[in-house]
């Protein structure tokens, strides 16, 4: 089996895909890998969704609105960041933003006179950081390789640093099966209590919600699309019937069944 992530080799979504599949392709977009998913060109896309200290991945959250796929598969990964270089000397710190982001209280303390320099991917900062001496990176130490220097370990600003990845298929491929699910609903209306209305049928039936967040529709301004987790699956009565409820709120736009799906913490 082959899948798509974030490349190039090297990255934290490398890492994580090397746990669904023996073939690893790369692009530098999170949309290009949903898209491909939805479209049959790849079996599987690894994505990040959320980190413990930055929050969710809004482009993922997007992708997913915007292309039909299913969600099979809960990766959580820790992430350990460090600085690297090829020496003391630099004026750059290369890194994707959210590792940029994760990093910050580091920097500030450690080089306040350094610039940052958001690129596609932590590989793609370690690669910056081999072709020029004036900056350096933040990446896994294991990517250092022999030409950098690993100046400092460990530097995310929480020790408990680690990044939600999900495994997605062809839509075809949703399963009723596991102890999670994810859903996208868009209830295309607007009114006082909307948003609780949309909680209660989880909370009556003992259902816990481990994330609701809302993005823009992009349909008009003030026009949300909710994504929701919960701790159940699809195949339990519970949910079955929260669902009909939702599906009644939302009954002029449109509910998404990502799928249900189990949790594996992967260690590097």
């Amino acid at each position: 089996m082959e899948a798509l992530t974030l490349g190039p080799s090297g990255t934290y979504s490398h890492r994580a895909a090397t746990a669904v599949a023996d073939e690893v392709s790369f692009t530098e977009s999170v949309t290009a890998i949903v898209e491909a998913v939805a479209d049959g060109e790849y079996d599987r896309g690894v994505v990040p969704v959320e980190n413990s200290i930055e929050g969710s991945v809004t482009e993922s959250l997007d992708a997913f609105t915007e292309y039909d796929v299913a969600v099979v598969r809960e990766l959580i990964t820790p992430i350990r960041h460090a600085l690297l270089a090829q020496g003391d000397d630099f004026e750059v710190v290369a890194s994707h933003p959210q590792a940029l982001a994760q990093c910050r209280s580091y920097l500030e303390s450690e080089y306040p006179d350094v610039d940052t320099e958001a690129v596609a991917s932590t590989a793609r900062g370690v690669e910056r950081a081999r072709a020029d001496p004036d900056v350096a990176a933040i990446g896994h130490p294991d990517t250092a390789g022999e030409d950098l220097q690993i100046l400092a370990e460990d530097i995310q600003d929480r020790s408990s640093n680690a990044t939600r990845f999900v495994v997605v298929a062809p839509a075809s491929q949703r399963s009723d099966a596991g102890g999670k699910t994810s859903l996208i609903v868009y209830p295309n209306v607007d009114y006082p209590g909307l948003l609780l209305e949309m909680l209660e049928p989880f909370a009556e039936r003992d259902i816990n919600m481990t994330r609701v967040e809302s993005r823009p529709s992009g349909e008009r301004l003030g026009d949300y699309v909710f994504h929701i987790d919960i701790s159940a699956g699809l195949y339990e009565e519970r949910a079955q019937a929260a669902l009909e409820d939702i599906e009644a709120i939302a009954e002029n736009g449109w509910v998404r069944r990502l799928g249900s799906y189990d949790t594996e913490h992967v260690l590097d």
